[in-house]
């Protein structure tokens, strides 16, 4: 692949894999075996085909020579290094000898015509920023060097310029954090990279360099925005397809995604192809402007000026035709607008000369595509090429425009066309005929029952991979056609879906869906199985050893290729989605019913469904509209609840039906401590509502305290439970489970519970001890809920075994598996002790969610982290009323005895992990309240605060008490954060005043005494200065386009609230607006002028790692409940 020098391109593709036996650097006898991969760029190997990041590489441009050596033996040899290694035969070395020697070959033609030739490495790209780095596991320093997208790392700096690496890391799944005065980590998916530098400043200047990377490895749409403002660059200047996001550099033509996977196969002589949004580097201010200039309105008066209306590309059109279309035009020519001067070389060379010289792009684009020689003499020896004219005429869009067709060859009809590189493999004929009855094609859904009378009978004809269909079985001529590789989606809806009772749907590429009816079950299933193997490759043929509901292509990202877009095949059958990639064996299924997640991300535009099991996360885009809508349902579908059994449910991580995990959760969350929980009945129209949602599609219902009462939640999870057909115990087993209770010897019962448990079903096994550890917590609060063990065995019982509460066996049993729970589910104390971790975490969370709405007496206990957030770092703090955030700093600094030095501003931060921000709080600013909005996913952590001493010599300096300039600016919207399409930052002017904040479309003229735009001006969006919350940082899947950004949360007087993103351009401007933000907040007083050491007791009352509150009862009970639990957990069960 021609890669641009810079930018962000997409992932390098793999020549060639391997096993290979390579002689160790010592030049042991012994050879280790490694994974090896060969690409355009790199000779990488590694300990394992499963890594991801490589052991050693090698760069092709620096690689001097390949040469057999004894048998099975070869050698790659460096300008310093030579590397041996061993195939498994002659063969197998054979085949790598010409691959590496035909991809040097490719290198080196492509470094002779890349400025990066002239660098001390061939073939490389100056790096943003290069030095030694410690990294923690390796004994020495390691040379790192940023490089565009990428982090590679060296042993040192002799081996960085003899090209020679250890690996190199793909920023666009990276990202990178700061850990302390020195150090930093760069993390991915796959590992985490911890960096040392020798000084703060040295880090600060590596964060910066692979913060720059982590935004050049994301696309952007700015580009094409700007290209697009042209309008004949709206549409693909091939086939008219809208909204182009490619483009051929050379010819200067604006191309849509699937012309461009032509274009690349004309060839980097031909066509050198670039993405808008995401080869960022290349696109330089002057080759946006050339494509204004010259773009596709220019381009096609040249390179289509005769192309007949029969031959012309549609969007729909196939790759085949898109292929013949484009070397027809680009490669032969075969459309152009003929130069007058054509045919004479001379004056062709002197035409081009002087027009290098002028303005006039578009003659030189017609003399170039006719023929005239791009370093022909000019006859003057201070300037001998073109190129030279137009540098020393100052036309810098001719040399742009002449430097990228350096290389291009000119178009020939009399040429030998090479042989075509196709992307696709020849299927086996399939042939296949015999009377459908079928509708009119359509581009939209089929949300409507089709009657019988909207069919028409046809005879069709699969044969040579198209599907055509007549008028009879004597016409000659097809009434339609449908093309096999046109074909991205077949569909079987279920029987009777439409007036006839068997049908299937083609969906093709051009967007439109063909239904097809028969009233035969075999018949029907006989023409869906010969479509199947008419457009499914013999890569994909797996899938069509089941029956599928739905079967085809779509783009997709997984595993280790987050970077782009690839093209899988995927075939659907009841709740298993099966999937075989290009790069892979068929895949492990995913069971729909177990997703960790289903969503939906990104805009209507740029859909992209998101899978995420335990093991894997799978991202599948809808490039065509159409058909990703019914894969979108069809899955969706599929993911939920089929049926009333315990197996057919929605299913989580550990076989638990994600119905009883949600209100067991909700419970524990919210109901530990409410008096009779699941004594209490709920309402029944909400009960019954709430279980309709749960039993519909479960993964979806998020249950909120203030929108769903507990015993609402209790009622419909008793109710799920006792109307499950076969009962949670099953119908064959319940009888035994309640003899089992009658046994009287305690250890012999309890030994028959443990071998009727391995009896049951998996998800019924994994359900009752899921049920029975949520009973065993609600009991341990018993004090306060007055639900016991025998309370609650009195509830479940009946519920359980679905009797009519006659049965005291039931009951008994249920009281028994509490009693015993330990030994009967085989419980170990680590499971006991994460079990009391999350009931004290439980507990504190609640001092947040029931504070909010009621009034509790005594001081709320909170934890707070010193420095960071760490178990060993934690303090349980009383926080009255009218505690400040100055005041609980010094009690945190008190308690652990660390001095205050002079310009030491330590200061108390809430910190929001999901936003990934920070709000240092006023020193004045009461803690209670804060502590009542505070989420699951925030906490407090007192820490210095190393921008204040900027910022208040930035307020001493200043004039005047506003701000105003220009930031980047992005309200709030949900986004997948991978690289995908999404709406971006904005250039926006804001006025910061001391009553509001203001933000403006453009700058309007300026008063020249204030340099502030005129207040007749009304601004775009207004806010009241003092109901906002500034907090320091932005998420990074928002893709902010610097690393100095802060988010602002506004608050309504209906509580109701909005949040944006803004963004500088340096770390100084950011302080400067903070600083002001906090100046006309507050009054002026940013910081206390000599604070007051407070002093307070350390509290008494704590619970493990987590400190409580009282919630029901009096206090001194709350802690005697819970703290007995702490103690051990098995001690308020003694006495049951």
């Amino acid at each position: 692949m021609d890669g641009p020098p810079g930018g962000s391109t997409p992932v390098t593709p793999v020549i060639k894999a391997g096993w290979l036996d390579k002689n160790p650097p010592q030049g042991s006898y012994i050879y280790q075996k490694r994974w090896v991969k060969l690409d355009t760029d790199h000779l990488r190997y590694f300990d394992s085909n499963k890594d991801a990041y490589s052991k050693r590489f090698i760069s092709v441009a620096c690689i001097s020579h390949v040469a057999a050596i004894g048998d099975q033996k070869f050698e790659v040899i460096t300008n310093n290094r030579t590397f041996a290694f061993r195939a498994e035969s002659d063969v197998e070395r054979k085949e790598w000898m010409q691959a590496l020697q035909q991809a040097m070959a490719e290198q080196r033609a492509r470094a002779r015509l890349s400025s990066a030739y002239l660098l001390g490495v061939p073939g490389s790209e100056q790096p943003d920023r290069a030095g030694s780095l410690e990294l923690r596991g390796f004994k020495n320093k390691l040379y790192v060097a940023v490089v565009g997208d990428k982090v590679q790392l060296y042993k040192n700096l002799e081996e960085y310029h003899l090209g020679i690496g250890i690996t190199f890391i793909d920023m666009s799944v990276g990202n990178v954090k700061e850990v302390d005065r020195r150090s930093f980590d760069l993390t991915t998916p796959y590992r985490i990279f911890s960096f040392s530098a020798d000084s703060e400043l040295e880090k600060e200047q590596w964060l910066e360099a692979m913060q720059g990377a982590i935004a050049e490895a994301l696309s952007t749409s700015e580009v094409a925005e700007r290209i697009w403002a042209a309008a004949p660059n709206r549409f693909c200047a091939d086939c008219g397809a809208p909204q182009p996001d490619w483009a051929s550099i050379n010819l200067c033509v604006v191309i849509c995604k699937r012309c461009a996977g032509e274009h690349r196969g004309l060839g980097a002589g031909v066509s050198k192809v670039r993405s808008l949004k995401m080869d960022r580097k290349v696109w330089t201010e002057t080759l946006i402007e050339l494509f204004l200039q010259l773009g596709n309105g220019t381009g096609n008066r040249f390179w289509a000026a005769n192309v007949p209306p029969s031959e012309a590309l549609q969007p729909s059109s196939s790759p085949s035709t898109r292929r013949c279309h484009l070397e027809a035009k680009y490669r032969e020519g075969k459309y152009r607008r003929y130069h007058p001067l054509f045919g004479n070389q001379e004056e062709l060379d002197k035409a081009l000369c002087a027009a290098v010289t002028t303005t006039d792009l578009a003659e030189t684009q017609a003399l170039l595509g006719c023929g005239a020689g791009i370093n022909c003499f000019s006859g003057d020896p201070e300037a001998p090429t073109p190129l030279a004219l137009a540098e020393q005429a100052g036309q810098t869009l001719q040399m742009e425009f002449l430097r990228n067709n350096r290389t291009t060859e000119v178009p020939r009809l009399d040429s030998m066309k090479p042989l075509e590189k196709h992307y696709s493999v020849v299927l086996p004929t399939v042939s296949h005929s015999g009377f459908l009855y079928k509708t009119a094609s359509a581009g939209k859904l089929l949300q409507d029952r089709r009657a019988r009378e909207e069919f028409s009978r046809r005879w069709c004809v699969l044969g040579d991979g198209v599907l055509s269909y007549f008028e009879n079985e004597r016409a000659v001529t097809p009434n339609g056609e449908i093309r096999a590789s046109e074909i991205v989606c077949l569909a079987v809806p279920p029987p009777d879906t439409h007036g006839f009772e068997h049908t299937f749907e083609v969906y093709t590429e051009g967007e439109r869906l063909y239904l097809f009816g028969l009233e035969s079950a075999e018949q029907a299933h006989e023409w869906v199985k010969c479509i199947a193997k008419a457009f499914v490759p013999p890569l994909a043929e797996d899938l069509l050893a089941r029956d599928f509901e739905r079967l085809g292509r779509l783009p997709y990202k997984a595993g280790l290729s987050l970077q782009r877009a690839q093209e899988g095949w995927f075939s659907l059958s009841g709740s298993e989605l099966r999937a075989v990639f290009p790069d892979g064996p068929c895949e492990e299924p995913l069971q729909l019913r177990k997703l960790q997640e289903l969503s939906i991300q990104g805009d209507s535009e740029n859909q992209v469904l998101v899978l995420v099991e335990r093991r894997r996360t799978l991202y599948i885009q809808g490039e065509r509209r159409l058909d990703f809508m019914g894969w979108l349902g069809a899955i969706q579908k599929a993911a939920a609840s089929m049926g009333d059994t315990l197996s057919e449910q929605q299913l989580g991580d550990s076989d638990i039906p994600v119905i009883v995990y949600r209100c067991v959760d909700y419970i524990t969350q919210c109901g530990l401590t409410s008096e009779g929980i699941y004594r209490k009945c709920g309402q029944t129209s909400k009960t019954q509502r709430l279980l309709e949602s749960l039993r519909q599609d479960a993964r979806s219902v998020h249950l909120k305290e203030g929108e769903q009462h507990v015993d609402d939640v209790s009622s419909a999870l008793k109710r799920f439970l006792r109307d499950l057909p076969d009962g949670l115990f099953t119908r064959a087993q319940r009888l035994t489970w309640l003899e089992a209770s009658e046994i009287e010897d305690e250890e012999e019962k309890v030994s028959r519970y443990r071998e009727l448990l391995v009896r049951l079903p998996p998800v019924n096994r994994a359900t009752v001890k899921a049920l029975i550890s949520h009973l065993y917590c609600v009991q341990c609060f018993s004090d306060t809920n007055q639900m016991n063990v025998h309370n609650l065995a009195i509830v479940f019982g009946p519920t359980l075994f679905q009797t009519d509460g006659q049965d005291y066996k039931a009951g008994r049993v249920v009281e028994d598996l509490i009693n015993h729970y330990v030994v009967v589910f085989s419980v170990d104390e680590e499971e006991l002790r994460k079990q009391r971790e999350e009931i004290t975490a439980i507990v504190k969370m609640r001092v947040a969610g029931t504070a909010s709405g009621t009034q509790h007496a005594g001081d709320f206990i909170c934890t707070v982290y010193l420095e960071e957030k760490k178990a060993e770092t934690e303090q349980h703090v009383k926080i009255p009323a009218s505690m400040t955030a100055e005041e609980l700093t010094l009690e945190i600094l008190d308690r652990r005895n660390v001095g205050i030095r002079e310009k030491d501003y330590w200061t108390c931060f809430e910190v929001n992990e999901r936003e990934e921000a920070e709000r240092p709080l006023h020193f004045a600013e009461k803690v209670l309240p804060i502590l009542h909005g505070l989420g699951t996913d925030s906490h407090l952590v007192v820490k210095k605060h190393q921008a204040m001493e900027a910022m208040l010599l930035y307020l001493a300096s200043r004039v005047g008490d506003t701000k105003h300039g220009m930031m980047k600016f992005r309200e709030d919207r949900s986004l997948l954060g991978l690289g995908l399409p999404s709406g971006g930052f904005h250039d926006r002017y804001f006025i910061l005043n001391s009553s509001c904040l203001r933000l403006y479309k453009e700058v309007r003229s300026q008063r020249p005494w204030s340099g502030a735009p005129e207040t007749s001006h009304r601004p775009e969006k207004e806010w009241p200065v003092k109901s906002l919350k500034v907090y320091l940082g932005v998420k990074k899947k928002l893709r902010p386009p610097t690393c100095w950004g802060f988010t602002v949360v506004h608050e309504t007087e209906k509580h109701e609230k909005q949040q944006w993103y803004l963004c500088c351009d340096t770390q100084m401007e950011l302080r400067e607006w903070f600083a002001t933000f906090l100046f006309v907040q507050h009054d002026g007083l940013v910081w206390p002028s000599e604070p007051s050491r407070v002093s307070r007791a350390v509290p008494e009352v704590r619970l493990g790692s987590v400190s409580l509150i009282p919630l029901r009862g009096s206090e001194n009970e709350m802690r005697r409940s819970v703290a007995a639990f702490t103690a051990d957990p098995l001690s308020l069960l003694r006495n049951v």
